[in-house]
């Protein structure tokens, strides 16, 4: 059964007033419509449209309910695909929902993620554009990316990276993290941040501290004094609260600029680069 013949159905049963349910029957169905509507309202010619459908189904006969019933199900068998339109169309616009929300998110916090004083870094202090990544060093998926940015730091002498200490995995990854931002008041949080992501044992205090050891230069004595200052628990907690104002909770995350890589695709370098190219050519906003 098509729609044209739903249609048609409808209208030689004398019913074609709840016509217009069919979709709000396929989304319930689906479970979507709650979603959609808690996301964001709707037009504001939609509220009417439901409450047309909804106020003729009230005023049927039973026997008219039922017709009206199983016309529905049986066009919602014969095409299934009908919940994957609604299902898709909802995800798309609550993704799109999302991403504008999390761009003005940025905006409004462009000074903490991209030039806070405290911030760790590495590449070029000046360069033309700022690449952040939100991470965790016992998160697989952050090790996974971890080359990559190397590379990138390696290959691109106008990149500036900026490193957000998000340790929400465990007690054990922010005491990792107290040590490579007690490494950054030395100047060398690149090295330290390195070495605990290239060793083969879980990030945690003694294994962090096993990998500063092996930096040349760094006074271990002032570092263990320095991780559990108020200036590295402030950069902590400034991180949390950026994380919680964006919306993200998970790692790793990376921001080129005003634009988002959630997670760790595999062309994790190539969208970067990508992204970066295209700021370049446009401006970038916030770096």
């Amino acid at each position: 059964m098509t729609l044209h013949d739903l249609r048609a159905r409808f209208a030689r049963t004398g019913l074609a007033v709840a016509l217009p349910a069919l979709v709000l029957v396929g989304a319930a169905l689906t479970g979507v419509r709650a979603g959609a509507e808690e996301a964001k309202p709707a037009p504001a010619a939609a509220p009417a449209t439901a409450s047309a459908a909804t106020a003729g189904l009230k005023v049927f006969s039973p026997d008219q309910k039922k017709a009206i019933e199983e016309i529905v199900k049986e066009y919602l068998v014969a095409n299934p695909e009908v919940f994957l339109e609604v299902q898709g169309a909802v995800e798309a616009k609550m993704e799109k929902i999302q991403a504008d929300k999390l761009k003005a998110a940025i905006t409004a916090n462009a000074k903490d993620i991209f030039h806070h004083p405290n911030s760790a870094i590495a590449g070029n202090p000046n360069g033309d554009i700022t690449v952040v990544e939100f991470f965790d060093y016992n998160c697989g998926y952050c090790k996974r990316s971890y080359p990559d940015i190397a590379k990138l730091v390696a290959a691109d002498p106008k990149i500036r990276v900026v490193f957000k200490e998000l340790p929400i995995l465990a007690k054990a990854s922010e005491e990792a993290s107290k040590v490579a931002l007690a490494a950054r008041m030395q100047g060398k949080y690149w090295e330290v941040h390195r070495a605990i992501f290239e060793q083969k044992a879980p990030a945690n205090e003694a294994n962090a501290l096993k990998a500063a050891e092996k930096v040349a230069g760094i006074d271990m004595a002032k570092l263990k004094k320095d991780m559990n200052s108020s200036e590295v628990m402030a950069e902590l907690n400034k991180t949390k609260e950026l994380a919680s104002k964006m919306g993200i909770n998970g790692t790793p995350h990376f921001l080129v600029g005003d634009r988002s890589i959630p997670g760790a695709p595999e062309n994790l370098m190539q969208q970067i680069e990508a992204n970066a190219a295209e700021l370049r050519k446009s401006g970038c906003p916030v770096c």
